[in-house]
Protein backbone atom coordinates (compact mmCIF):
# COMPACT_ATOMS: atom_id res chain seq x y z
CA UNK A 1 0.00 0.00 0.00
CA UNK A 2 1.17 3.37 -0.70
CA UNK A 3 0.79 5.64 2.60
CA UNK A 4 -1.08 9.18 1.43
CA UNK A 5 -1.40 11.32 4.41
CA UNK A 6 -2.65 11.35 7.86
CA UNK A 7 -4.76 13.15 10.18
CA UNK A 8 -2.65 12.43 13.43
CA UNK A 9 -5.03 9.81 14.12
CA UNK A 10 -6.67 8.04 11.36
CA UNK A 11 -3.98 7.03 8.20
CA UNK A 12 -5.11 6.54 4.45
CA UNK A 13 -3.83 4.90 2.33
CA UNK A 14 -3.79 3.47 -1.58
CA UNK A 15 -4.10 -0.35 -2.12
CA UNK A 16 -2.15 -0.84 -4.86
CA UNK A 17 -1.16 -4.96 -4.81
CA UNK A 18 -2.97 -7.92 -5.19
CA UNK A 19 -2.16 -8.78 -1.30
CA UNK A 20 -3.64 -5.04 -0.60
CA UNK A 21 -6.83 -5.76 -2.86
CA UNK A 22 -7.61 -8.92 -0.56
CA UNK A 23 -7.57 -6.73 2.52
CA UNK A 24 -9.54 -3.87 0.97
CA UNK A 25 -11.85 -6.95 -0.29
CA UNK A 26 -11.97 -8.72 3.12
CA UNK A 27 -12.39 -5.90 5.31
CA UNK A 28 -16.35 -5.99 5.69
CA UNK A 29 -16.02 -9.65 7.27
CA UNK A 30 -14.30 -8.67 9.65
CA UNK A 31 -16.80 -5.42 10.68
CA UNK A 32 -19.97 -7.89 10.21
CA UNK A 33 -18.39 -10.94 12.30
CA UNK A 34 -21.81 -11.76 14.14
CA UNK A 35 -23.85 -10.06 11.87
CA UNK A 36 -26.80 -12.69 10.82
CA UNK A 37 -27.75 -10.36 7.75
CA UNK A 38 -24.69 -9.91 6.71
CA UNK A 39 -23.64 -11.77 2.84
CA UNK A 40 -20.41 -11.73 2.05
CA UNK A 41 -18.86 -11.36 -1.77
CA UNK A 42 -17.62 -14.25 -2.85
CA UNK A 43 -13.69 -13.06 -3.08
CA UNK A 44 -12.89 -15.00 -6.62
CA UNK A 45 -15.47 -12.76 -8.29
CA UNK A 46 -14.33 -9.70 -6.40
CA UNK A 47 -11.10 -10.20 -7.71
CA UNK A 48 -11.85 -10.05 -10.93
CA UNK A 49 -14.08 -7.50 -10.30
CA UNK A 50 -11.67 -5.08 -9.01
CA UNK A 51 -8.25 -6.23 -10.79
CA UNK A 52 -7.45 -4.11 -13.81
CA UNK A 53 -6.02 -7.34 -15.46
CA UNK A 54 -9.71 -9.49 -14.96
CA UNK A 55 -12.52 -7.03 -15.29
CA UNK A 56 -12.89 -5.95 -19.18
CA UNK A 57 -14.73 -2.70 -17.59
CA UNK A 58 -11.05 -1.38 -17.59
CA UNK A 59 -11.24 -0.62 -21.15
CA UNK A 60 -13.33 2.20 -20.44
CA UNK A 61 -13.17 3.25 -16.52
CA UNK A 62 -10.24 4.05 -14.07
CA UNK A 63 -10.70 3.26 -10.67
CA UNK A 64 -9.05 3.76 -7.31
CA UNK A 65 -8.90 1.70 -4.19
CA UNK A 66 -8.88 3.59 -0.67
CA UNK A 67 -8.18 1.80 2.79
CA UNK A 68 -8.09 3.71 6.44
CA UNK A 69 -6.22 2.89 9.30
CA UNK A 70 -6.18 3.57 12.87
CA UNK A 71 -2.35 2.28 14.07
CA UNK A 72 -2.48 -1.10 12.37
CA UNK A 73 -6.28 -1.42 12.72
CA UNK A 74 -8.39 -1.23 8.70
CA UNK A 75 -11.35 0.84 9.83
CA UNK A 76 -12.50 1.98 5.79
CA UNK A 77 -12.30 1.26 2.49
CA UNK A 78 -13.71 2.97 -0.57
CA UNK A 79 -13.28 2.67 -4.18
CA UNK A 80 -13.49 5.76 -6.72
CA UNK A 81 -14.62 4.70 -10.01
CA UNK A 82 -14.58 6.97 -13.14
CA UNK A 83 -16.79 5.77 -15.96
CA UNK A 84 -16.00 7.44 -19.07
CA UNK A 85 -18.32 5.21 -20.89
CA UNK A 86 -21.57 6.24 -18.06
CA UNK A 87 -20.35 9.76 -18.22
CA UNK A 88 -20.98 9.86 -22.58
CA UNK A 89 -24.07 8.15 -22.21
CA UNK A 90 -26.29 10.15 -19.88
CA UNK A 91 -24.27 13.24 -20.56
CA UNK A 92 -22.49 13.28 -17.04
CA UNK A 93 -19.36 14.53 -15.53
CA UNK A 94 -18.74 12.40 -12.53
CA UNK A 95 -16.86 9.94 -10.75
CA UNK A 96 -18.84 7.08 -8.43
CA UNK A 97 -17.79 5.71 -5.11
CA UNK A 98 -18.13 1.59 -4.26
CA UNK A 99 -17.28 -0.84 -2.28
CA UNK A 100 -17.78 1.73 1.20
CA UNK A 101 -17.77 0.14 4.12
CA UNK A 102 -16.44 1.93 7.67
CA UNK A 103 -16.79 2.06 11.12
CA UNK A 104 -18.95 4.50 12.74
CA UNK A 105 -17.21 7.33 12.98
CA UNK A 106 -17.82 10.50 10.84
CA UNK A 107 -13.79 11.25 10.17
CA UNK A 108 -13.38 8.08 8.67
CA UNK A 109 -15.63 8.52 6.25
CA UNK A 110 -14.75 12.16 5.53
CA UNK A 111 -11.33 11.04 4.58
CA UNK A 112 -12.26 8.59 2.63
CA UNK A 113 -14.57 10.37 0.82
CA UNK A 114 -12.10 13.13 0.40
CA UNK A 115 -9.61 10.85 -1.79
CA UNK A 116 -13.04 10.06 -4.27
CA UNK A 117 -13.95 14.05 -4.21
CA UNK A 118 -9.94 15.05 -4.39
CA UNK A 119 -9.62 12.55 -7.84
CA UNK A 120 -12.77 13.51 -8.99
CA UNK A 121 -11.32 17.22 -9.27
CA UNK A 122 -7.97 16.79 -10.60
CA UNK A 123 -9.78 14.67 -13.87
CA UNK A 124 -11.89 17.69 -13.70
CA UNK A 125 -14.93 16.04 -12.56
CA UNK A 126 -18.56 17.82 -10.91
CA UNK A 127 -20.26 15.76 -9.43
CA UNK A 128 -19.62 12.31 -6.86
CA UNK A 129 -22.14 9.58 -7.29
CA UNK A 130 -22.54 6.38 -5.30
CA UNK A 131 -22.43 3.56 -4.37
CA UNK A 132 -22.43 2.73 -7.83
CA UNK A 133 -19.99 0.00 -9.37
CA UNK A 134 -18.25 -0.78 -12.78
CA UNK A 135 -21.58 -1.17 -14.10
CA UNK A 136 -25.31 -1.76 -13.39
CA UNK A 137 -24.90 -5.54 -12.54
CA UNK A 138 -22.10 -4.07 -10.18
CA UNK A 139 -23.14 -3.80 -6.73
CA UNK A 140 -25.02 -0.54 -6.32
CA UNK A 141 -26.89 1.53 -4.02
CA UNK A 142 -26.82 2.22 0.12
CA UNK A 143 -29.56 0.10 1.59
CA UNK A 144 -31.22 2.23 4.05
CA UNK A 145 -34.27 0.50 4.86
CA UNK A 146 -34.55 -3.52 5.49
CA UNK A 147 -31.35 -3.49 7.90
CA UNK A 148 -33.35 -6.68 9.86
CA UNK A 149 -33.44 -8.74 6.38
CA UNK A 150 -30.59 -10.64 5.26
CA UNK A 151 -28.64 -9.65 1.80
CA UNK A 152 -28.47 -11.11 -1.41
CA UNK A 153 -26.12 -12.98 -3.26
CA UNK A 154 -25.83 -10.09 -5.77
CA UNK A 155 -26.49 -6.83 -3.10
CA UNK A 156 -24.28 -5.67 -0.23
CA UNK A 157 -25.52 -5.13 3.27
CA UNK A 158 -24.58 -1.63 5.27
CA UNK A 159 -24.93 -0.62 8.81
CA UNK A 160 -27.59 2.16 9.19
CA UNK A 161 -25.18 4.73 10.11
CA UNK A 162 -23.56 4.73 6.54
CA UNK A 163 -26.42 6.95 5.26
CA UNK A 164 -25.98 9.32 8.12
CA UNK A 165 -22.52 9.96 7.27
CA UNK A 166 -22.98 10.48 3.75
CA UNK A 167 -25.60 13.17 4.90
CA UNK A 168 -23.52 14.69 7.13
CA UNK A 169 -21.35 15.38 4.68
CA UNK A 170 -23.20 16.84 1.96
CA UNK A 171 -24.80 13.94 0.27
CA UNK A 172 -28.20 14.03 -1.06
CA UNK A 173 -30.75 11.32 -2.97
CA UNK A 174 -30.20 11.15 -6.60
CA UNK A 175 -32.64 7.85 -6.85
CA UNK A 176 -33.57 4.53 -5.00
CA UNK A 177 -34.09 0.99 -5.75
CA UNK A 178 -36.45 -1.00 -4.10
CA UNK A 179 -36.52 -4.76 -3.44
CA UNK A 180 -39.86 -7.43 -3.00
CA UNK A 181 -40.49 -10.46 -1.15
CA UNK A 182 -43.23 -12.65 -1.23
CA UNK A 183 -44.77 -15.88 -0.36
CA UNK A 184 -45.23 -18.69 -2.76
CA UNK A 185 -48.88 -19.29 -3.29
CA UNK A 186 -50.31 -22.62 -2.74
CA UNK A 187 -51.86 -23.02 -5.90
CA UNK A 188 -50.72 -20.51 -8.72
CA UNK A 189 -53.87 -18.82 -10.32
CA UNK A 190 -55.13 -20.74 -13.37
CA UNK A 191 -55.80 -17.56 -15.84
CA UNK A 192 -52.05 -16.60 -15.24
CA UNK A 193 -51.47 -20.16 -17.02
CA UNK A 194 -54.44 -19.04 -19.82
CA UNK A 195 -52.89 -15.79 -20.39
CA UNK A 196 -48.99 -17.32 -21.24
CA UNK A 197 -50.29 -19.36 -23.81
CA UNK A 198 -52.17 -17.20 -25.42
CA UNK A 199 -49.81 -15.00 -25.12
CA UNK A 200 -46.99 -17.04 -26.85
CA UNK A 201 -49.75 -18.25 -29.28
CA UNK A 202 -50.75 -14.67 -30.48
CA UNK A 203 -47.52 -13.28 -30.98
CA UNK A 204 -46.01 -16.45 -32.48
CA UNK A 205 -43.23 -17.34 -29.60
CA UNK A 206 -42.28 -19.89 -27.72
CA UNK A 207 -40.28 -21.53 -24.74
CA UNK A 208 -37.03 -22.50 -25.58
CA UNK A 209 -36.94 -25.70 -22.65
CA UNK A 210 -33.61 -26.32 -20.97
CA UNK A 211 -32.63 -29.87 -19.53
CA UNK A 212 -28.99 -28.30 -18.65
CA UNK A 213 -27.40 -25.81 -17.63
CA UNK A 214 -24.45 -25.76 -20.15
CA UNK A 215 -28.01 -25.32 -22.59
CA UNK A 216 -28.17 -21.81 -21.93
CA UNK A 217 -24.66 -20.53 -23.41
CA UNK A 218 -25.55 -20.51 -26.84
CA UNK A 219 -28.54 -18.24 -25.85
CA UNK A 220 -25.93 -16.07 -23.34
CA UNK A 221 -24.98 -13.22 -25.44
CA UNK A 222 -28.68 -12.79 -26.96
CA UNK A 223 -29.62 -12.13 -23.21
CA UNK A 224 -27.09 -9.43 -22.65
CA UNK A 225 -27.59 -7.81 -25.38
CA UNK A 226 -31.75 -7.92 -24.58
CA UNK A 227 -30.89 -6.97 -21.25
CA UNK A 228 -29.48 -3.73 -22.29
CA UNK A 229 -32.58 -3.31 -25.15
CA UNK A 230 -34.87 -3.55 -22.60
CA UNK A 231 -33.20 -1.35 -19.94
CA UNK A 232 -31.06 1.23 -21.60
CA UNK A 233 -33.80 3.77 -20.75
CA UNK A 234 -33.18 3.40 -16.91
CA UNK A 235 -30.91 5.89 -15.48
CA UNK A 236 -27.32 4.19 -14.97
CA UNK A 237 -27.30 1.36 -17.67
CA UNK A 238 -24.76 1.03 -20.32
CA UNK A 239 -24.39 -1.20 -23.03
CA UNK A 240 -21.16 -4.50 -21.65
CA UNK A 241 -18.58 -5.42 -23.83
CA UNK A 242 -18.12 -8.65 -25.16
CA UNK A 243 -15.49 -9.64 -22.59
CA UNK A 244 -17.69 -8.29 -19.78
CA UNK A 245 -20.82 -10.64 -21.10
CA UNK A 246 -18.37 -13.40 -20.37
CA UNK A 247 -17.41 -12.49 -17.44
CA UNK A 248 -21.11 -12.26 -16.27
CA UNK A 249 -21.91 -15.36 -17.46
CA UNK A 250 -19.39 -17.05 -15.97
CA UNK A 251 -20.28 -15.42 -12.52
CA UNK A 252 -24.15 -15.85 -13.00
CA UNK A 253 -25.25 -17.50 -15.75
CA UNK A 254 -23.95 -20.86 -14.79
CA UNK A 255 -25.47 -20.99 -11.24
CA UNK A 256 -28.92 -21.26 -12.82
CA UNK A 257 -31.07 -24.58 -12.99
CA UNK A 258 -33.06 -24.99 -16.07
CA UNK A 259 -35.94 -25.04 -14.41
CA UNK A 260 -35.67 -21.39 -12.81
CA UNK A 261 -34.78 -19.47 -16.70
CA UNK A 262 -37.33 -18.88 -18.57
CA UNK A 263 -36.47 -18.29 -21.97
CA UNK A 264 -38.93 -17.20 -24.89
CA UNK A 265 -37.69 -16.72 -28.40
CA UNK A 266 -39.18 -15.59 -31.74
CA UNK A 267 -39.64 -17.92 -35.11
CA UNK A 268 -35.78 -17.39 -35.79
CA UNK A 269 -34.92 -18.57 -31.85
CA UNK A 270 -33.65 -15.12 -31.44
CA UNK A 271 -34.87 -14.17 -27.36
CA UNK A 272 -37.48 -11.57 -26.54
CA UNK A 273 -38.14 -12.16 -23.01
CA UNK A 274 -36.16 -14.02 -20.40
CA UNK A 275 -36.43 -14.35 -16.29
CA UNK A 276 -33.35 -16.03 -14.74
CA UNK A 277 -33.85 -16.94 -10.81
CA UNK A 278 -31.35 -18.93 -8.70
CA UNK A 279 -32.16 -20.12 -5.87
CA UNK A 280 -30.99 -18.01 -3.06
CA UNK A 281 -27.01 -18.24 -2.17
CA UNK A 282 -26.64 -16.48 0.53
CA UNK A 283 -26.92 -18.67 3.10
CA UNK A 284 -24.50 -20.76 1.38
CA UNK A 285 -22.04 -18.21 0.77
CA UNK A 286 -22.30 -16.57 4.32
CA UNK A 287 -21.10 -20.82 5.50
CA UNK A 288 -17.93 -20.65 3.24
CA UNK A 289 -16.95 -16.90 4.19
CA UNK A 290 -17.09 -16.02 0.98
CA UNK A 291 -13.83 -18.04 0.09
CA UNK A 292 -13.76 -21.58 -2.59
CA UNK A 293 -11.01 -22.74 -1.35
CA UNK A 294 -9.21 -24.80 0.86
CA UNK A 295 -12.96 -26.14 2.22
CA UNK A 296 -15.72 -23.97 0.69
CA UNK A 297 -16.30 -25.90 -2.67
CA UNK A 298 -18.04 -27.88 0.28
CA UNK A 299 -20.55 -25.56 0.68
CA UNK A 300 -21.05 -24.47 -2.74
CA UNK A 301 -21.26 -28.54 -4.40
CA UNK A 302 -23.88 -28.83 -1.86
CA UNK A 303 -25.86 -25.77 -3.23
CA UNK A 304 -26.26 -26.99 -6.70
CA UNK A 305 -26.65 -30.41 -6.05
CA UNK A 306 -29.65 -30.14 -3.52
CA UNK A 307 -33.13 -30.75 -4.32
CA UNK A 308 -34.71 -28.54 -1.41
CA UNK A 309 -33.90 -24.57 -1.23
CA UNK A 310 -36.59 -22.39 0.74
CA UNK A 311 -36.16 -18.65 -0.80
CA UNK A 312 -35.16 -17.96 -4.70
CA UNK A 313 -33.79 -14.53 -6.02
CA UNK A 314 -34.97 -12.91 -9.05
CA UNK A 315 -31.61 -11.89 -10.64
CA UNK A 316 -32.95 -10.60 -14.31
CA UNK A 317 -35.62 -10.37 -15.77
CA UNK A 318 -35.93 -8.24 -19.51
CA UNK A 319 -38.17 -8.49 -22.34
CA UNK A 320 -37.72 -6.59 -25.64
CA UNK A 321 -39.68 -2.94 -25.92
CA UNK A 322 -41.45 -4.24 -28.58
CA UNK A 323 -43.57 -7.03 -26.34
CA UNK A 324 -43.73 -4.75 -23.25
CA UNK A 325 -47.47 -4.88 -23.75
CA UNK A 326 -48.34 -8.53 -24.28
CA UNK A 327 -47.81 -10.24 -20.74
CA UNK A 328 -45.31 -12.32 -21.70
CA UNK A 329 -44.33 -11.81 -18.00
CA UNK A 330 -47.00 -14.57 -17.17
CA UNK A 331 -44.76 -17.16 -18.90
CA UNK A 332 -41.74 -16.29 -16.88
CA UNK A 333 -44.02 -16.92 -13.49
CA UNK A 334 -45.69 -19.88 -14.63
CA UNK A 335 -41.99 -21.66 -15.19
CA UNK A 336 -40.64 -20.31 -12.14
CA UNK A 337 -43.58 -21.78 -10.30
CA UNK A 338 -43.25 -25.11 -12.02
CA UNK A 339 -39.79 -24.78 -10.67
CA UNK A 340 -40.30 -23.78 -6.86
CA UNK A 341 -42.96 -26.52 -6.72
CA UNK A 342 -39.95 -28.66 -7.63
CA UNK A 343 -37.54 -27.87 -4.90
CA UNK A 344 -40.13 -26.71 -2.07
CA UNK A 345 -39.69 -23.08 -2.42
CA UNK A 346 -41.67 -21.45 -0.14
CA UNK A 347 -40.24 -17.25 -0.63
CA UNK A 348 -39.22 -15.56 -3.53
CA UNK A 349 -37.21 -12.37 -3.19
CA UNK A 350 -36.39 -9.87 -5.99
CA UNK A 351 -33.22 -8.29 -6.92
CA UNK A 352 -32.83 -4.16 -6.68
CA UNK A 353 -35.47 -2.60 -9.46
CA UNK A 354 -35.08 1.09 -9.74
CA UNK A 355 -38.60 3.08 -7.43
CA UNK A 356 -39.99 4.19 -10.44
CA UNK A 357 -40.06 1.04 -12.85
CA UNK A 358 -43.67 0.16 -11.95
CA UNK A 359 -43.95 -2.44 -14.93
CA UNK A 360 -41.50 -4.78 -13.23
CA UNK A 361 -42.80 -4.20 -9.86
CA UNK A 362 -46.73 -4.70 -11.23
CA UNK A 363 -45.68 -8.13 -12.48
CA UNK A 364 -45.75 -9.30 -8.82
CA UNK A 365 -48.83 -7.40 -7.48
CA UNK A 366 -50.60 -10.48 -7.73
CA UNK A 367 -48.36 -12.26 -5.33
CA UNK A 368 -49.04 -9.84 -2.38
CA UNK A 369 -45.22 -8.77 -2.52
CA UNK A 370 -43.73 -6.20 0.33
CA UNK A 371 -41.11 -4.05 -0.43
CA UNK A 372 -38.75 -4.78 2.45
CA UNK A 373 -35.37 -2.99 1.74
CA UNK A 374 -35.01 0.35 -0.13
CA UNK A 375 -31.11 1.46 -1.53
CA UNK A 376 -30.10 4.60 -2.07
CA UNK A 377 -27.92 6.39 -4.95
CA UNK A 378 -26.38 9.97 -3.60
CA UNK A 379 -24.30 13.05 -5.20
CA UNK A 380 -22.73 15.58 -4.51
CA UNK A 381 -21.69 18.53 -7.02
CA UNK A 382 -18.27 19.62 -6.81
CA UNK A 383 -17.54 23.74 -6.05
CA UNK A 384 -16.56 25.04 -9.58
CA UNK A 385 -13.88 27.46 -8.34
CA UNK A 386 -12.78 24.80 -5.95
CA UNK A 387 -12.50 22.36 -8.75
CA UNK A 388 -10.93 24.33 -11.13
CA UNK A 389 -8.15 25.28 -8.65
CA UNK A 390 -7.40 21.71 -7.62
CA UNK A 391 -7.11 20.97 -11.42
CA UNK A 392 -4.70 23.85 -11.75
CA UNK A 393 -2.40 22.58 -9.17
CA UNK A 394 -2.33 19.05 -10.42
CA UNK A 395 -1.05 20.53 -13.92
Amino acid sequence: MIFLHSDGKIDIYEVTSTSDLKRFISFPDRLYIGNPNYVPSLMMDEMENLRKDKNPAFEYCDARYFMAFRGKEPVGRIAAIHNRRFNEVWHKNCVRFSRYDVIDDLEVSRLLLAEVENWAKSIGMEEIQGPMGFCDLDHQGLLVDGFDQMGLFITSYNHPYYMQHLEALGYQKLTDWVEMKMEKPEILDPRIKKIAEYSLKKLNLHEIRLKKTKDVLPYAKGIFELLYEAYQHIYGVIPLNDRQIELYIGQFITLVKPEFLTLIADENNKPVSFGVVIPSLAETVRKCKGRLFPFGWIHMLRYLTSKKHETLEFLLIATDPKYWNSALGAEIIVHTFEGAEKYGIRYAETGPMLETNFRIQSMWSRFHAIIHKRRRCYVKPLDKTERKLYTNLQL
